[in-house]
């Protein structure tokens, strides 16, 4: 059998990232506590004669909760409430001088609007509202019992006490509409990351899907087309050739239907090639024409398509990413094979340019940055190193397997 252990209630503004407002609560509820013990027991005493030990028995009810409402002020309202009416009967039973004022002394107001602050800044407005009715019931019901001759306070402490958790309760509930909206503002904005990233590996898997396809088609009619181009084929060479195109086939409608999973509503098929390394130095032209100078060193590596593709699609957002936020900046594209021969490195590097722009150029881009760059690198199980440089320009590295044990 297992026991809930109840939770722990935390201290006003005990989630504040600044030390000294965890702290305040605590040393306002002491400084009230420690100032109204002495000063109503002196009061009670001495203003309104009543006896030494009654007075200090009553001041230790009515200021001592104080110091319990930082972490649970609708129970210390309950004890200092009740003091309050205590209080109020004692002084009623023994009698007074009429210059004072009946039911509440002073200190008993200065205490109890002090605790509907606290009972404001936590409590629900359910809670605030039965609190204040259960003040004005006493309040008004207390009026009926003045001494002649006696000024009563019963309406002020309602009214103030009413005000206190008023304004405490707006600071509570718009402090906590703040703190939704950045929990909103965080969640909301995780979402539409992820949702980015989601986007991009589907746009990744859909470009794939036509350089695998093409693999996979050429498997498959060379599987088929083995009895007819080899002669004197074994009958169980025949068949073993069969087995393997029909699987082919098979692989290819799997991947049909897994594309018209990824595939949107609005997205619609790709008619033509998926480009490659070749098709690299186009892009820096329409760059340089765009008015950036742009250098290009190409590469005449023998590249997977899929290490092609993605070559082509880092250099693609590289080079946008130049014409939106640095437009005119000098541009150097360069691909090279490293000294081991099994890494493709594609380099863009650009310079700040001449005149900052007001504006961006452009607003819209070819992918998703460098979510989309990241995503390209990591499906060919390669890396990526992209960031500013000193001088205000922009690097962007990709180190891109060509072998597949690298990209294992």
């Amino acid at each position: 059998m297992t026991s809930v252990r109840a939770e722990r209630p935390r201290a006003l503004f005990a989630g504040s990232p600044r030390r000294w407002v965890r702290l305040l609560p605590w040393g306002v509820a002491f400084v009230l506590s420690v100032a109204l013990l002495p000063t109503t027991i002196r009061v009670l005493s001495v203003d309104y004669g009543l006896n030494g030990g009654v007075a200090s028995a009553l001041a230790v009810v009515q200021a001592a909760p104080l110091l319990l409402t930082v972490v649970r002020p609708l129970p210390a309202w309950c004890v200092i409430f009740a003091g309050d009416l205590a209080g109020s009967i004692v002084l009623l039973a023994v009698g007074f001088d009429g210059r004072h004022v009946w039911p509440f002394p002073p200190t008993v107001i200065v205490g109890y609007v002090g605790l509907c602050l606290a009972l404001g800044l936590r409590e629900s407005r359910r809670t605030l509202l039965l609190v204040w009715l259960a003040t004005a019931a006493a309040s008004v019901g207390l009026e009926f019992f003045v001494p002649d001759g006696t000024s009563s306070d019963s309406i002020l402490l309602m009214i103030l006490g009413g005000a206190a958790l008023v304004v405490a309760g707006a600071l509570r509930e718009r402090h906590e509409v703040q703190r939704r909206l950045a929990e909103q503002e965080t969640i909301s904005e995780a979402e539409r990351d992820r949702r980015t990233l989601l986007e991009e590996r589907a746009r990744v898997a859909r470009e794939l899907h036509d350089v695998v396809a093409h693999h996979m088609s050429v498997i498959t009619v060379q599987a088929d087309t083995a009895a007819y181009r080899l002669d004197k084929l074994p009958t169980d060479v025949q068949e073993e050739f069969s087995s393997i195109a029909t699987t082919a086939r098979e692989s290819l409608g799997e991947m049909r239907r897994l594309l018209g999973v990824l595939r949107s509503e609005e997205t619609h098929g790709e008619l033509v090639p998926q480009p490659g390394l070749t098709q690299i130095a186009h892009l820096v032209e329409a760059t340089a024409r765009a008015g950036g100078p742009a250098e290009f060193t190409p590469c005449d590596a023998d590249v997977p398509e899929a290490v092609g593709l993605s070559a082509y699609r880092i250099v693609q957002e590289a080079l946008a990413n130049v014409v939106r936020h640095a437009p005119g900046a000098p541009t150097r594209v360069s691909l090279s094979v490293s000294d081991d021969g099994e890494q493709l490195v594609v380099l863009v590097v650009n310079d700040s340019p001449p005149v900052p722009p007001a504006v961006p150029l452009e607003v819209s881009g070819t992918g998703h940055g460098l979510v989309g760059m990241r995503e390209r690198v990591r499906l060919v199980g390669g890396t990526l190193d992209a960031g500013p440089l000193p001088d205000g320009g922009f690097r962007v590295a990709a180190h891109l397997p060509l072998t597949e044990r690298d990209r294992t």
